[in-house]
């Protein structure tokens, strides 16, 4: 089953229980995966290249209906493409969220030989998350949400997440958009207290130097907090199980729980928190 699923017209998508996020509304990385995964289906056809960073704000919750959205070309042609995908839900007129991805045609640079070494990736054994302890957390509502829809482990300072379901469907390989969800729990995996406030992030910022090899997709993360502001910041290092791909960071809102909901009950072991 896919996240989302496509509905009847073009650019219209019913969202699966798994898009939920922990209280009201979808999951702040399942939408911006979604934007960000059509964008990438028609990279190939429009020559936009390889989706090397995606920029996502959430403007308001995004309630679980059927929902619409529109591609607009802010820049394309010669290496680099910039393309925007914004959702609505359907037959309403104020967005919830808006994505701006940056594509680029690779194309290899030569270098002096006594340069080469400096940027050579460095050579390690592969990791196998799977020897890691499995992370796992209910959402507040107690239904499906997008935890879900992916394994989460946790070892030697890294979260790792391997997704379970595809986005969408038939639209090939999305290495940017399969980073994104996992990317979205980078504040949660290092929040310096749980269970006190909520924090949501009305924003997330993803860039890749290499897309992810294999299912996994790790953050190394790491938060700050000013409480009398009520503001936080979040930010990581992303991996696949061969090394380094790429960088994580967002903005964090501090906000009292929304009423009757006093946070995601603890599990027996902690997972990151949502956005």
């Amino acid at each position: 089953m896919a996240i989302f699923e496509p509905s009847s017209h073009l650019h219209r998508w019913k969202p699966s229980a798994l898009a939920a996020g922990p209280f009201a509304g979808l999951q702040g990385g399942a939408v911006a995966s979604l934007l960000t995964a059509e964008i990438e289906a028609q990279a190939d056809l429009r020559k936009w290249g390889t989706a090397i960073s995606a920029s996502a704000w959430f403007l308001r919750p995004t309630p679980m209906t059927d929902l619409r959205t529109e591609l607009s070309v802010v820049s394309e042609g010669g290496r680099v493409s910039v393309i925007d995908n914004t959702l609505w839900p359907d037959h309403e007129d104020q967005p919830c969220a808006t994505v701006r991805v940056t594509l680029s045609r690779e194309r290899a640079v030569e270098i002096p030989s006594l340069a080469e070494p400096a940027f050579a990736d460095p050579v390690s054994a592969a990791i196998d998350p799977t020897r890691f302890p499995v992370r796992t957390r209910r959402a507040a509502h107690g239904k499906p949400w997008f935890m879900d829809a992916m394994e989460a482990r946790e070892g030697d300072g890294v979260a790792w997440f391997r997704l379970g379901h595809a986005i969408i469907d038939g639209a090939g390989s999305l290495p940017l958009s399969s980073v994104l969800g996992p990317a979205d729990w980078t504040h949660g995996i290092a929040r310096p207290v749980q269970n006190v406030v909520a924090d949501p992030n009305p924003n997330l910022t993803v860039q890749l130097f290499r897309p992810p090899s294999g299912p996994w997709v790790g953050v190394r993360a790491e938060t700050r907090w000013r409480l009398e502001a009520g503001l936080g910041a979040g930010s990581g290092v992303l991996f696949d199980a061969t090394g380094e791909i790429g960088r994580v960071s967002m903005s964090v809102i501090l906000v009292p729980f929304p009423k009757g909901n006093p946070g995601p009950e603890p599990a027996s072991k902690p997972v990151p928190a949502a956005t």
